[in-house]
């Protein structure tokens, strides 16, 4: 890494920093998306249990991404405090994730410990990576809005990456053991050349220099917490990564029950992604007019009223409800795009007031949350099936679900989602981190 000039990041910087996104979207889109109801309609595994198995390697990332991020903070090579890490997990994510849906010959419970042993592995791989690699843009430049340009790169990857998560890998996975295992063989190749392209695309990366970090865990912690910026945007953060969890986990089953059609996931996707590869110039021009809160507001709304209108779908039919997901998917681009954006200035505003080095640990309380916040998505949505009577099934023995799962299906995809980004909406009307209050620190 090169010393950082407080002007613009190179254009290939940009690029090789954005390929690692292939690798955080898809592992975070594709077991949201296919894991739920890889459990409960292929190996037989009751949605409640299936719902907590996503959730609980998601939880011991509490405690290995702050770790994780201390350490990345500490560490001094000649490739930088964040890259070695990031190879670290290039060696572990890839395998693991190909195993994850390898498809054992075990159903039920027996089935539901073996996915949720490996999903542990392929989580702390995924720690390893993502922490570093989130930290990387509060040290790449001093400014505001060029930090949101450096991340208008990343999120066309990650709008592209989850455009191949939602089309591709479902229509690999079809409802089969062999599809599943083809399709995880598939991403897991996809998540290694991404992770490599990144780790060797930062390679020449401006580097801002901060100061040395705190000296223990403990200390990092009470500083995080004593980061009013921080704080806010995490639980504001949370609450939308918790609202679209929810929706991700429902969309397989929004799509054969409610559309009637299982293979509509794919097409549902295009109408959340496609606003994404369109809209980052709009979002990035009003979170200038707006300033970032305002449009995080905005992008808010249009998330939670798309939800709610989708819940009409089952009488306005198929057309209908992919139009909903588009609002969604606006709204979506726009939470997405300024999330990162918004804690980089989180993490530069702390460097420049403290004069430490603490992005790592923000970026690991920050991965840690979300990773288990989204993952708790699928618990939720897993158990409002549980109490709609939603019934477990395997190709060769296929059920016909009640009237109230059906239900159940379209009120955990609408009603759920909506009331949670909603508090969300609330939250960011308490961050007060603008370009106005950013702006005296950096000077």
């Amino acid at each position: 890494m090169i010393p950082a000039t407080p002007g613009r990041v190179p254009t290939g910087v940009r690029i090789g920093y954005a390929v690692g996104s292939f690798c955080t979207a898809n592992f975070a889109a594709i077991p949201g998306l296919l894991l739920l109801i890889y459990m409960t309609n292929v190996l037989a595994v009751d949605p409640l249990l299936a719902g907590v198995v996503v959730f609980l390697p998601k939880a011991w990332d509490l405690i290995a991404n702050t770790l994780i991020g201390q350490w990345s903070d500490r560490t001094v090579s000649r490739w930088g405090p964040r890259r070695p890490w990031m190879l670290a997990g290039t060696a572990v994510l890839p395998i693991s994730f190909a195993l994850m849906f390898i498809g054992p010959p075990l159903k039920g419970v027996p089935a539901a410990i073996f996915v949720g042993l490996v999903f542990l592995v392929a989580a702390t791989g995924y720690a390893l990576y993502e922490v570093p690699y989130k930290a990387m843009p509060a040290e790449m430049t001093h400014d505001y809005h060029e930090r949101t340009a450096l991340l208008q790169w990343r999120m066309v990857f990650i709008a592209i990456a989850i455009a191949m998560s939602g089309v591709l890998a479902p229509m690999l996975a079809g409802d089969t053991i062999e599809g599943y295992r083809l399709m995880g063989i598939v991403f897991a190749v996809i998540l290694l050349v991404a992770m490599i392209g990144s780790f060797f695309g930062t390679a020449n990366a401006p580097y801002t220099g901060q100061q040395d970090s705190e000296g223990s865990l403990r200390v990092q912690l009470a500083a995080a917490r004593e980061s009013k910026p921080f704080l806010w945007l995490l639980g504001l953060c949370s609450a939308q990564t918790l609202a679209a969890g929810v929706m991700l986990a429902g969309a397989p089953y929004f799509a054969a029950y409610t559309v009637g059609d299982p293979k509509a996931t794919t097409t549902l996707f295009a109408a959340l992604v496609g606003p994404m590869l369109i809209t980052m110039p709009l979002w990035v021009w009003l979170a200038r007019v707006l300033d970032k809160r305002g449009a995080m507001i905005l992008s808010g709304l249009l998330f939670m009223s798309g939800a709610i209108l989708a819940l009409a779908s089952p009488l306005l039919g198929p057309i209908y409800a992919h139009l909903c997901i588009v609002v969604v998917g606006v709204g979506y681009a726009g939470l997405q795009l300024l999330q990162f954006s918004m804690l980089a200035d989180v993490i530069a505003y702390d460097g420049q007031v403290s004069g430490k080095r603490r992005g790592g640990v923000f970026t690991g309380l920050w991965t840690a949350v979300e990773s288990a916040v989204a993952a708790f998505g699928a618990t939720i949505y897993g158990a409002v099936l549980s109490i709609g009577g939603f019934l477990e099934s395997d190709p060769a023995n296929p059920v016909v679900q009640p009237d109230s799962a059906v239900t159940a299906v379209l009120i955990g995809l609408t009603v759920i989602p909506a009331l949670i980004i909603l508090s969300g909406v609330l939250m960011t009307l308490k961050y007060d981190l603008s370009a106005d209050k950013l702006a005296p620190a950096v000077t």
